[in-house]
């Protein structure tokens, strides 16, 4: 009998120009914690995580770049969604539209974008509560 597949982990690899600088707002201001790095001094590609979350980190020339298009947006799903506002509040990543909101489809969330213009998105879902 073959075992029965089970996909349990996503870890999303995000643009960066700057890994080193991705990595201090990752775990300096987000409360990650680096889970690896192909270098120490100048990293190419490095991954931070939290809990159960793990986010890869990828340098690419920022000449190649058009911020305005094409960026990725991470959802990512937590209990205490109030807790986490409220933890990020105090370390100035916000941008002036963040706010902690229920939505039309049964979510309470807040959003911003990491230095690199990467969509950041936690949620809580409150249709079932």
């Amino acid at each position: 009998m073959n075992p029965k597949i089970h996909l349990h982990q996503i870890h999303p690899v995000l643009p960066v120009w700057d890994v080193l600088d991705a990595l201090d707002f990752y775990v300096n201001r987000l409360g990650f914690r680096i889970a690896f790095a192909d270098d120490s001094k100048n990293p190419k590609y490095a991954g931070v995580i939290r809990d159960e979350i793990e986010i890869h980190l990828q340098w690419h020339d920022k000449k190649e770049w058009n911020l305005e298009i094409d960026r990725p947006m991470l959802r990512i799903v937590t209990q205490n969604i109030e807790g986490l506002y409220d933890e990020f509040a105090d370390k100035d990543v916000f941008n002036s539209h963040t706010l902690l909101r229920e939505t039309a489809w049964g979510t309470k969330e807040f959003a911003f974008y990491d230095p690199f213009r990467n969509g950041l998105t936690f949620y809580r879902d409150i249709s079932s509560s």
